[in-house]
């Protein structure tokens, strides 16, 4: 349980900020196909498997609730101050997992050239997507936009921002913080979570509207992820692997993406204590997971 409420944890952490997604994270530390699993079988007509998944993603609730608690009310003012801090350890989580990745998925793909192109091409749109993201999250200009009166155009906007933004949090690579940027909607949502969770209730409905957008992508992107993992896994992971490694770029331009710009992440800023530690969370996850299966055995 303390483990599936770190990992929920690290999630938040990743979703709060542009530039990496709770996905990523959850991919990287190898609970992916867990997590998409558990979001489907919610509502499986099994009743053991409904609570398994409940079971499994109320720890990881329990550590994601947390962690975006403290960071719209503590760490939001922290990654201002620390942003270089915190993008070279996402860095050193990102780098030391793809050696993990690829141990674990080699085995599912098939090296004839045309297999071999296939993968490829899925990789690079993948990688091109997230480059784009980043860059046009980076070009767009924030704008105030008040959520205390809701009109039905704002309403439908929140919805469909709560749609894209859940859909890339689940996808590993792109960060569902840097569309809400994209959509002028970043300040604004996290200023009124963070006036809800203050008990100010003039935040309720744009709160809850986001919420019912949350939901509605929840239930049409982990069908499409899951299918496609199931049926076309080799292509799919290709098209993950790209996303994941065009995550380093748009993590280097998260601090760009602040309500307050910073410089891009250079040599000069990087943290080399905090890339360590990244290293080092991957490393020790490892550690534990092997030990966990070797038990099972």
């Amino acid at each position: 349980m303390i483990i599936n409420s770190i990992r929920g944890f690290m999630m938040a952490l990743a979703d709060s900020i542009p530039g990496v997604s709770g996905g990523t994270i959850a991919y990287i530390l190898g609970f992916y196909d867990e997590f998409l699993l558990s979001l489907s079988n919610i509502i499986s007509k099994n009743k053991l498997k409904r609570i398994t998944s409940l079971s499994f993603l109320l720890q990881l609730l329990s550590g994601w609730v947390i962690g975006m608690i403290l960071s719209v009310l503590i760490l939001s003012s922290l990654f201002n101050t620390k942003i270089y801090f915190m993008c070279s350890l996402l860095i050193g989580l990102t780098i030391s997992s793809i050696p993990v990745i690829i141990k674990e998925e080699k085995d599912i793909f098939t090296l004839n050239i045309k297999n071999i192109i296939k993968y490829i091409l899925f990789f690079l749109i993948g990688f091109c997507i997230v480059i784009f993201t980043a860059i046009y999250s980076k070009e767009t200009n924030q704008q105030t936009i008040s959520l205390t009166n809701i009109n039905f155009i704002l309403s439908i906007r929140l919805i469909i921002a709560g749609m894209l933004a859940i859909s890339t949090m689940i996808l590993p690579g792109i960060s569902g913080s840097s569309v809400l940027v994209i959509l002028k909607l970043y300040i604004p949502v996290i200023n009124a979570l963070k006036q809800l969770i203050t008990l100010n209730l003039n935040y309720f409905l744009p709160v809850f509207l986001f919420g019912i957008g949350i939901l509605l992508g929840i239930i049409t992107t982990v069908k499409i992820v899951k299918i496609s993992l199931t049926k076309h896994r080799a292509s799919t992971v290709s098209f993950i692997f790209g996303l994941i490694i065009a995550a380093i770029y748009s993590i280097i331009l998260g601090p760009t993406t602040l309500e307050i710009p910073e410089a891009p992440l250079s040599l000069k800023t990087f943290n080399i204590f905090a890339f360590i530690l990244g290293i080092s969370i991957i490393l020790l996850l490892q550690i534990i997971k092997t030990k966990k299966q070797t038990k099972i055995k």
